[in-house]
């Protein structure tokens, strides 16, 4: 089976820094083959044989051991990115005029009550949710009316990883 481990936090800003090589040796370690990474933020493509809470849990495990630091990790199938492209209307993108980004959910966090929760102001984007994920597009000259920028101090931030449309895309399989 084919899965996408989604990293959260690491290469951001220089800090909790983590070589894609290192990265791919040590998931191939793990007995994982077509291991490869895309762009230096976390996004981790290969197969398994074993289920996805066994990868998880190998992979957390493996993390913890390797690396000084946590890295909270969630694993999706290949199907499981797809319906969730698929969910992101066609003409959502990123350009000059708009921004489009899907937050990835942890399980604590997976929820469509999740929208209500967050603090943003809803007039000023489009949010929708999917399991599995909220998906949001805006235009940018509405950004910081939108009060997204309050997202990563709110408790539900840790809930969540965030990749723009393009990499939600690349990861589920579509080609440009």
């Amino acid at each position: 089976m084919k899965y996408i481990a989604l990293l959260r936090g690491i290469n951001v800003g220089g800090n909790r820094k983590v070589e894609m090589k290192k990265l791919r040796t040590l998931l191939e370690s793990l007995g994982y083959t077509e291991v490869s990474t895309y762009i230096n933020s976390g996004n981790i493509i290969f197969e398994s044989e074993d289920d996805k809470k066994t990868v998880l849990l190998k992979i957390q495990k493996a993390f913890e051991i390797t690396f000084d630091f946590e890295i909270p990790t969630l694993v999706k199938t290949e199907n499981e990115m797809k319906k969730i492209a698929n969910a992101i209307p066609r003409g959502w993108q990123n350009d000059a005029t708009q921004k489009t980004d899907v937050a990835y959910l942890f399980p604590e966090a997976d929820s469509k009550k999740i929208i209500e929760e967050l603090p943003l102001k809803k007039e000023f984007l489009e949010i929708r949710y999917i399991k599995g994920a909220i998906i949001w597009n805006i235009k940018r000259e509405n950004l910081s009316k939108s009060q997204l920028t309050k997202l990563i101090s709110h408790k539900l931030y840790k809930g969540m990883t965030i990749r723009n449309v393009n990499t939600a895309r690349f990861l589920a399989g579509e080609k440009e």
